[in-house]
């Protein structure tokens, strides 16, 4: 959410050297409409450096291009610029902006430069560019070059100044869903005003007067019919004859292009004006268009086909709110307009429209139709209703101001619902409970005034508050108080003398903690934790074999597409991240994620905690002295067994048991208890999450292993005095049998001296009976008392070797 400084200024009276932007940022974030950045911007990008009014004295046609035009310009220089141009519409006594050599120019008003350079086109030296509107940012159209007034412009002159062009601030606000109020410059200022009577700044907040308005004439009045109240409880219109649709006056282009819109044309400019000043979104139809002078709010049957404003035909459902005539749609209400009902150039009579649509039936259109736009995301959240009469006449006032239009009609109407304030009872003794400290009362009334809150009785403890109409989220007696603190000022509240913070003695460790355990050994390994929103796409999870139909948790009202149900397992929020790596050079990605995952069973909502990690790509980069090394399975299995080993729990791998998740892998046990898989992301999902590479995913369950590392017990030993000593067995079994079922059996035949048991070779193939393949495991032994001797060792390995050929039938090669 952008919000101009400049604009805030236009609704607050206020001293700018005192109230300064920097001031304005604090005060809004203190209040609860953080501030995440703020920027000095021109209205108009780069400002215009370089670009000069000057006169074309002569205007020839080039002698080998049939649409290209030599020209001489006066700058106010010592001579004359020759200057190429391929406008049409170039005279000789046109008084035109000429960007000089050196000029840097941001056509469109985007990230694109354009920097003139001396040069030769066709043979004829060029000297700038005579601009149009597009090109120096200042518009969309490019016609032909812009023409200057003659009484205004004079040669030499900057086009900053010809255009009057500003600096402002704007503040990036983060806005937070329930204030809806805030989405507009009015409803910042009067949180900012808030919060400058709390710091003793007097000021006074006002909206500029309609009182003006009334028509001009009747000659042309609109019948509004709404069929659907339920979908569109408040619908008001008026007419505009005599319009002039043209380019907006600088003030108005300036105001827009300060908050990053561009403009376009008078009467849309002043709809997009007054969204942003009010919050209430507006719609201008062309009012020849509108058959027999009659407004339908309805639906449509379903599969009906329109075409909006993006050229593009949407099929409609049968719950698509409509604004239609007699014939057929002509906007999608609340969403979208139509391509044939717009304003254009040729428009002479408007249809204005301001209304309130219910929140729900404008958020489900606004997603089945894969549309968010500057109306449906107010209107889809609740805008104020009490504010469509003013936004109305705001607009039709100002587009007769600008556009020489007249109001052609009285205000219609159809208002099937009357919006009241909520009453809310609060008790002083809960508000200080809930606090933590007394506020005097003078002070909780002056806050509640200052944020329009009525207050309709007080009676000893007691007060009845009246929530302002446009704070839909404030509906219980906490959420009067919390508006009351954000203003009073968290930092206000005192923290007691001598009060500590203490956390109780408990043998069993706090989750929290173990957390963080895993964390740290996890960073340690060279891992980076990454946090995804447990709100993900339904398409991973629709038709999707690997998890039950119907399981799956559905958002009811989704913000997006993306964001429409709990996420069943982190693997694909680590996929995504993989991929945003992958596209910004990052060769080698290396991360875990703990979260939860959420499921429907049996008509109940449950959630698990896990652990997943994922490693692809480059393992160690090339360097001077060693060329660069992938990842592995083995990389991820190393980090998985080192991860249980530093929490002293044991694992056991088996094969992989019927899991979608994975293409091949490993089963880990704990315990006797399944805790998790490892293995290869399978391509199907690789594809779906536009990553090329190889991906090693490993998932634990963490609410199953938390109670086993909290219930571990660290034991410190002194570093042995005696050497340990190694012996190899070469041995031949079955191609069924698993490296860890042969450490098993080896670590139960010798518990006392069996230091530690690796795999050191294995081969299958020629000279090797069929169905047999052999294994090299390294065994080392230490007895920390005192250094093994022959005998000992030879004992050993032969209880090893016996244990290992009565379990598997083990031969020595």
């Amino acid at each position: 959410m952008t919000i101009s400084y400049s604009w805030l200024r236009r609704y607050l009276n206020f001293n700018p050297s005192e109230v300064t932007p920097d001031l304005v940022s604090e005060i809004l974030t203190r209040t609860g409409l953080e501030v995440e950045g703020t920027e000095e911007v021109e209205s108009v990008k780069g400002g215009l450096q370089g670009v000069t009014v000057g006169k074309v004295l002569t205007c020839e046609k080039h002698p080998d291009a049939d649409r290209l035009k030599v020209t001489t310009v006066d700058v106010g220089a010592e001579a004359p610029l020759n200057i190429v141009c391929g406008a049409p519409n170039v005279a000789a006594g046109q008084l035109v902006p000429v960007a000089t050599i050196g000029t840097v120019l941001y056509p469109g008003g985007g990230e694109e430069r354009l920097k003139i350079k001396k040069g030769k086109i066709r043979g004829q030296v060029s000297e700038g560019m005579i601009c149009a509107e597009d090109e120096l940012g200042l518009g969309q159209s490019h016609d032909g070059i812009l023409v200057l007034d003659e009484a205004k412009a004079k040669v030499g002159m900057s086009a900053a100044e010809y255009f009057e062009l500003e600096s402002d601030v704007v503040f990036e606000i983060g806005l937070t869903p329930n204030r809806t109020d805030a989405l507009g410059h009015y409803g910042v200022a009067r949180d900012l005003l808030a919060g400058l009577l709390r710091d003793g700044i007097s000021s006074d907040l006002s909206l500029p007067s309609v009182v003006a308005f009334s028509p001009d004439h009747l000659e042309r009045p609109f019948k509004i019919t709404v069929e659907d109240t339920e979908g569109c409880p408040q619908y008001l219109g008026v007419t505009l004859t005599d319009v002039k649709v043209a380019d907006s006056p600088s003030w108005l282009k300036n105001a827009l292009l300060s908050i990053g819109i561009q403009p376009i044309n008078n009467v849309v400019d002043i709809t997009n004006f007054v969204l942003h000043e009010t919050g209430h979104p507006l719609h201008a139809f062309d009012g020849d268009k509108i058959a027999n002078d009659h407004v339908i709010v309805r639906t449509l049957p379903s599969g009906s086909k329109f075409t909006t404003l993006d050229e593009k035909e949407r099929e409609l459902d049968s719950t698509d709110l409509m604004i239609t005539d007699s014939e057929g749609g002509k906007c999608i209400a609340g969403v979208f307009g139509g391509l044939e009902s717009g304003v254009s150039e040729s428009t002479t009579t408007v249809f204005l429209e301001a209304a309130w649509f219910n929140p729900v039936r404008v958020r489900k259109t606004a997603k089945r139709h894969a549309l968010n736009t500057d109306a449906s995301f107010r209107y889809e959240r609740g805008v104020d209703p009490l504010l469509t009469s003013y936004a109305l006449k705001r607009a039709a006032l100002l587009i007769k101001d600008v556009a020489g239009a007249k109001i052609g009609s009285d205000m219609v109407s159809e208002v099937a619902r009357k919006f009241e304030p909520v009453a809310i009872d609060l008790s002083y003794d809960r508000m200080y409970r809930l606090l933590g400290q007394e506020i005097p009362r003078e002070e909780i009334l002056k806050i509640l005034d200052s944020l329009e809150f009525v207050v309709a009785g007080e009676n000893g403890d007691y007060l009845k508050v009246l929530s302002p109409v446009y704070r839909w989220d404030v509906t219980r007696e906490a959420d009067v108080v919390e508006e009351i603190l954000r203003i009073y000022g968290f930092d206000n509240i005192e923290f007691p003398e001598g009060m500590r913070m203490s956390m109780p003695h408990s043998e069993k460790r706090h989750p929290d903690d173990m957390r963080r355990k895993v964390n740290d050994i996890l960073v340690g390994m060279g891992l980076t934790e990454i946090m995804n929103n447990s709100l993900t796409k339904k398409s991973y999870y629709e038709g999707n074999n690997d998890f039950s139909e119907g399981e799956t948790v559905d958002i009811l009202n989704p913000l997006s597409q993306d964001l429409g149900v709990m996420r069943r397992t982190l693997l694909f929020g680590g996929l995504e991240t993989i991929a945003y790596n992958f596209n910004r050079q990052q060769k080698g990605v290396r991360c875990f994620e703990f979260g939860k995952v959420y499921a429907k069973q049996d008509g109940k909502f449950t959630e698990k905690n896990s652990l997943a990690l994922w490693i692809s790509g480059v393992k160690t980069a090339q360097h001077w002295n060693h060329g660069s090394e992938n990842s592995s399975f083995f990389t991820l299995k190393g980090i998985v067994e080192s991860l249980f080993e530093k929490c002293a729990i044991q694992t056991q791998l088996k094969p992989l048991a019927d899991n979608g998740l994975f293409a091949d892998g490993l089963d880990i046990y704990a315990q006797g208890r399944k805790v998790g898989s490892i293995g290869f992301v399978p391509r199907k999902y690789l594809k779906v999450a536009d990553v090329d590479d190889v991906v090693y995913f490993a998932e634990l369950d963490w609410d199953m292993l938390l109670p086993m590392i909290q219930r571990t017990k660290v034991k410190y030993k002194d570093i042995p005095k005696t050497f340990a000593v190694q012996r190899d067995l070469a041995l031949l079994v079955n191609s069924d049998v698993q490296y860890a079922d042969l450490e098993r059996t080896a670590r139960k035949a010798e518990k006392k001296w069996l230091n530690n048991v690796d795999l050191f070779d294995v081969y299958e193939g020629k000279n090797l009976p069929e169905g047999k393949k052999s294994y090299g495991l390294r065994f080392t032994l230490l007895d920390v008392e005192q250094t093994l001797n022959d005998a000992q060792l030879d004992k050993t390995m032969a209880k090893i070797q016996e244990a290992l050929e009565k379990e598997y039938s083990a031969e020595l090669r």
